[in-house]
């Protein structure tokens, strides 16, 4: 199985309009489009009866006090956790794409709306509901994807991995509101095929990348 898109290439820089942030000049950071990346696959195995897409970035840092600090540096050398930006399941196996835009257009301060999805997926937490959780403005339930805003005093550039799955299942088996580990747990077992792409983003100007 293949998994490309028009909207970057495979190690290749993300660009700002797929980003939940952008460089600013004077406040480091700028709210972006928040658009979801074009992608589309080929060569699904016989036998696959739906499809799921899971984005993580696996270079959160693992201790957030010093996360977008003035006067602090996250070195390189801290250990890193995964931080899921999408989880999609339930998409028929007769889907080849997903156009860009078409499940996220901007940001939704407390979160979209899920997690029933467009053409009948399901969509799974995101992280911000855990990252926004102490915010009065921006608290709530973050359903389906948002995008990339890694610290902007981060020393390394971040990876975003895109995965599909191709599963023997046509309904992953989790219920009401889920977020990726349970899926990646309830497919094991069901995974047919599977294939990745992977994007880079820093919102700090000294990371080159």
């Amino acid at each position: 199985m293949k998994l490309t898109s028009s909207s970057f290439q495979n190690n290749g820089a993300i660009p700002g309009e797929y980003a939940f942030c952008v460089i600013d000049s004077v406040n480091h950071l700028a709210m972006s489009k928040n658009l979801n990346p074009q992608l589309a696959w080929s060569e699904v195995p016989a036998g696959t009866e739906s499809l799921a897409l899971i984005c993580h970035d696996y270079d959160v840092p693992s201790v957030a006090g010093d996360v977008n600090k003035e006067g602090a540096i996250i070195p390189a050398s801290l250990p890193r956790v995964d931080f899921y930006h999408w989880t999609l399941v339930d998409l028929a196996p007769t889907v080849t794409s997903i156009a860009a835009g078409e499940f996220s257009d901007g940001i939704t301060a407390r979160g979209k709306l899920g997690p029933a999805g467009l053409r009948g997926t399901r969509q799974g937490l995101n992280d911000y509901t855990g990252w926004f959780a102490s915010d009065k403005d921006m608290a709530g339930n973050y359903f389906g994807y948002d995008g990339c805003c890694p610290p902007w005093n981060d020393a390394i550039v971040h990876h975003y991995v895109f995965t599909l799955y191709a599963l023997d299942i046509a309904k992953v088996p989790v219920d009401g509101i889920f977020k990726a580990p349970a899926v990646l747990d309830a497919i094991k077992g069901h995974i047919l095929a599977q294939a990745s792409i992977t994007g880079l983003y820093s919102l700090n100007p000294a990371v080159r990348f």
